[in-house]
């Protein structure tokens, strides 16, 4: 149930940013559509964040450190961008126009995210 709530959230926030940031859209050919692309991008965005962002954080720990945690925005940027070329491969009707989209589409991301989580906190979310 905790996943599904997840993957509902991260839909829900990618929905959001597409509203709020210029370069990032989903163009399905009904609300339905719409619906089934979210949940896809958020399904392929959490699993592209879940396998490589830990790799990411290991591998560039002395950039995070250099940055003082900066160098997240860029490989958020970076992931929210290979989130888009898979959606492209899928077929799937969404896109990021260029790494301004992608960097302030994570940033929207991670806060409405962050927004909802506050509001309905996942069941495995034990406070």
């Amino acid at each position: 149930m905790g996943f599904l709530i997840r993957l509902a959230t991260t839909a829900v926030a990618l929905w959001v940013t597409t509203l709020i940031v210029p370069g990032v859209e989903v163009t399905g050919r009904s609300g339905y559509d719409t619906a089934f692309t979210l949940l896809i991008v958020a399904l392929i965005f959490g699993v592209i964040n879940a396998v490589l962002k830990p790799l990411i954080k290991v591998v560039g720990c002395v950039f995070y450190l250099v940055t003082l945690g900066l160098f997240a925005l860029v490989v958020n940027a970076l992931l929210f961008l290979l989130t888009d070329w898979v959606a492209g491969v899928l077929k799937l009707p969404f896109h990021v126009n260029g790494f301004w989209a992608a960097f302030w589409g994570a940033i929207v991301m991670a806060v409405v995210t962050w927004l909802i989580s506050v509001i309905v906190p996942d069941s495995t979310d034990r406070r």
